[in-house]
This record gives C-alpha cells, structure tokens and sequence, in this order.
C-alpha cells in the first residue's frame, strides 16, 4: 500500500513538472522558439476595464523581450550612458531579485535594449547592445564568461542598429549570428564560452537570429541575411541577401537561398513544415517561401515556391496556425495591418489601418492569437482564414510620447508610438512592455 502511494505522488510530482516546465518561455519566441504556447484557459473575453494588471516595474526604454522560467523574470534592460543590464524579477510579485551590469556605452537610433536572453533555469545567456555575449550564474549573479560576438571578429564601428542577437542554446551550445569581417555565425560551448565554430562571413548587416528548422526530420539551424541597406550602405556593392542552412554541432553550411531583398532583416526563419522554410520581412521585401530537398549525390538543393510584397513582417517572425500564416505587416510605406495567407502565398485578408498592428508581438496559445499592436492595445484574436475576428482588446500599453523616458525617434523613423517588445508567456500570465514599463498581465481563468 505504501509503494502503491508512493508511486503515484512520484507519478504526480512528475507530471506537475512537465506541466511547471511547458509554462515556462525561456528563449526568444518562447519553448519551441516559434511564438507558439502549450498553455490552456486563456480568457476568450475581458471586464470593460481590460484584464487585470499583477505588477508593473519601471524598465528603461527600448525593444528588448523577457524570458520566464521557474518563477523568475529575466531581462536585458539598457541604460546608454553606461551599458546593459540584466535584471531579474519574481515572477509572481515583479520584485527585482538581482541585477548584473557591465559597460557598454553608446547609442544608436530607436536607443536602448533590443534583444531576448535564454535561460536553462542555472545560467542565462544574453547578447546587448554592442555585441557583448554573457553567460550569468542565476545563483550568485556573477558572469562565468563573456565574449564579444562584434569586435572578437574584427568589427569595429556597429551596425546601423547596433547588434540585435536573441541567443539559440542547442544541447551543449550557445549559438549567435556574429556577421561580422571574420565570422558569420558563432557557436560557443554554453558552459565554457569555447569557440566550437564559426561560419565565414555571410554577407551583409543582419539583425536576424539562428532558429531551427526540420529538413528530412534533422534539425538545421537557419539564419537570415540582409540585403545590402542602400541607406546606410551606399558606398558598398549592393548585393541580394540570404537564407542559409548549416549542421548544428558543426556549423557546416548545407545550403543556401540567395535572392532575399530586404535590406533590414529582423524575423528569423520559420519552419512551415514539410521541408519548407518562409522567411518574411520588410523595407519593402514581403516573403519568400522556399523548399529544401536533399539531391542523389548527398547534396541540398533550394527551390523558391513563391516570393511577394503582399505579406510580411518588419520586426517578428509570422505565426502558423493549421496551414495559415499571420503576420503584422506595416513597414515605413505600407499599413497592411494584420495580415493572413495561406500556404501557396495567397493572402486571404488584412486589417489595413482598421485596426492597425505595427510591429507588435504575437504568441499562439490555446487556439487563439494574443498579441500587442504595437501601440498601445493587447488583443486576443481569434485565428480565422475567413477574417479578422477580435474577441477582446484593451489598451494596456502607453506611447513614447506620454511615458517618462521621452525617446521618441523623428517620425519617419518609426515615430512617437514604438511597443515592439517580443511579450512572453507563462502560467496564464502575459509580460508585455512599453517604453518605461514591464507589466504582468493575467490572462487565464
């Protein structure tokens, strides 16, 4: 009798563990990096008054997403004058636990943070500003190593935007797209910060981060290149992008996609399944959906399946839901708003400017979308090929222009409305952030 009752509390913490583990959204894009949470229970509707805020802290301003696991909030807060800052919150009351910072002075436009950290619950990794790459002890808040993933490779003045790397920890490694003179894409040992491997350098500026995709059942780690900025870049040869796919615990490039257009990419690469990959952007590429088939002689070949500007994506990757895409495509010359295609590249429906969604996040959680405008309103969608279908919208957020921290860039850079945050997901509560606050948001029954 007493085995048989120990055995089910052991099945019970188990099980309890699974489920703490599924809630967690410790990387960029959340558990399976692709905006996409196991979660049930999510509200449907909200009070007039919009769903309840937990907490709220003052963060400083810019783009950077938190992470969430086992109760603690991570995020690369920045502060220009003096560098980057990892603060950690509770999760469940926004108490500020720890915090670690280190210099890394300078500023670019659209200032402050811009990238999501990873954490295995031990360590966090986070990439700032100016290229630095850490590896913090959660424990005694202390670096066990850093590197530079900019100037380590022969970088010297940063790219337009700085650096924007969401770090990807696969198995034993941490894994960044340097693109810089000397190296492309990096791979350190997570523990250690040991160089594995590095790509050459594969053309261009790119603020794009590693994902992985499924080709032949086998994981590739992809990574988006940009076009050559015709802004920024004039002086250089104005040369096309790429999409490149390599062995993860070599870096091998196994193949590539060498027609990508935009000049700023900023969504990484998404698995569509079946061997397909679709990458979107904006400025004023759209998207392009590719296959990825292994030829008789061992070999990759890439076939483009479509390529447009009626869909697309300025600063997140698109969701997938039961063989449709969403994406928020407003860039500086379209309000397409939110938009909806189906898998051949035929878009089906867009908001336009009623409602309209710039640059906002969104996750898929539980058979609906949630998701920021970008601006000032958190929605739950319902996902429908058939239309745009609202089931409750609040406005949560505050503009740049109202918040404290007046940061506003000049309007044809984006504006005084700039809520891009990625948000994060986990026990039925929402973090999502403007320019001078982080809030926890509840958004279960």
């Amino acid at each position: 009798m007493r085995r048989s009752k120990l055995y089910t509390t052991l099945i019970f913490l188990i099980i309890s563990t699974i489920i703490i583990q599924a809630q967690d959204w410790p990387q960029y894009m959340g558990p399976n990096r692709n905006n996409t949470s196991p979660e049930k229970g999510i509200l449907r509707t909200w009070p007039a008054t919009g769903p309840e805020v937990l907490w709220t802290v003052s963060v400083g301003p810019g783009y950077g997403g938190p992470v969430i696991k086992d109760g603690k909030v991570y995020l690369l807060d920045r502060d220009d004058k003096t560098g980057d800052i990892m603060r950690c919150f509770d999760f469940n009351t926004g108490k500020e636990l720890w915090k670690f910072s280190y210099d890394a002075p300078g500023s670019v436009m659209f200032p402050g943070s811009r990238s999501v950290p990873a954490t295995d619950g031990k360590y966090v990794w986070s990439c700032g500003h100016n290229g630095d790459l850490y590896c913090i002890d959660i424990n005694t808040h202390k670096p066990v190593w850093n590197k530079n993933i900019w100037t380590d490779f022969g970088g010297t003045k940063l790219p337009i935007w700085a650096i924007t790397q969401c770090p990807l920890i696969y198995g034993d490694l941490v894994i960044v797209s340097a693109q810089a003179p000397e190296a492309g894409v990096v791979a350190y040992n997570k523990l250690t910060g040991k160089m594995v491997w590095k790509t050459p350098y594969l053309g261009n500026e790119s603020y794009s981060s590693p994902s992985v995709v499924k080709i032949d059942s086998r994981d590739h780690i992809a990574i988006v290149v940009s076009s050559t900025n015709p802004v920024g870049n004039r002086d250089l040869p104005q040369t096309p992008g790429r999409i490149v796919g390599m062995e993860p615990l070599s870096g091998k490039i196994l193949w590539e996609y060498n027609d990508w257009l935009c000049h700023i990419s900023v969504p990484a690469a998404l698995d569509a399944g079946g061997n397909k990959v679709l990458v979107a952007g904006g400025y004023e590429h759209g998207v392009v959906m590719i296959k990825v088939e292994k030829k008789a002689d061992g070999n990759y070949g890439v076939t483009e399946l479509f390529k447009h500007n009626d869909f697309g994506e300025h600063t997140k990757t698109p969701i997938l839901y039961n063989g449709y895409f969403y994406g928020q495509f407003t860039t500086n010359s379209k309000r397409d708003g939110l938009a909806c295609m189906d898998m051949d590249g035929k878009v089906l429906w867009k908001t336009g400017r009623e409602p309209l969604f710039d640059k906002g996040s969104m996750i898929l959680v539980d058979g609906v979308i949630l998701a920021t405008d970008g601006r000032t309103s958190l929605y739950v969608i319902e996902p429908s090929p058939s239309g745009f279908k609202p089931l409750a919208t609040a406005e949560v957020l505050k503009t740049a222009a109202s918040s404290e921290t007046e940061q506003a860039a000049p309007s044809r850079f984006g504006g005084g409305v700039q809520n891009w945050g990625p948000i994060a997901l986990a026990g039925g509560k929402l973090l999502v952030r403007d320019q001078s606050r982080l809030m926890c948001v509840k958004v279960s029954k």
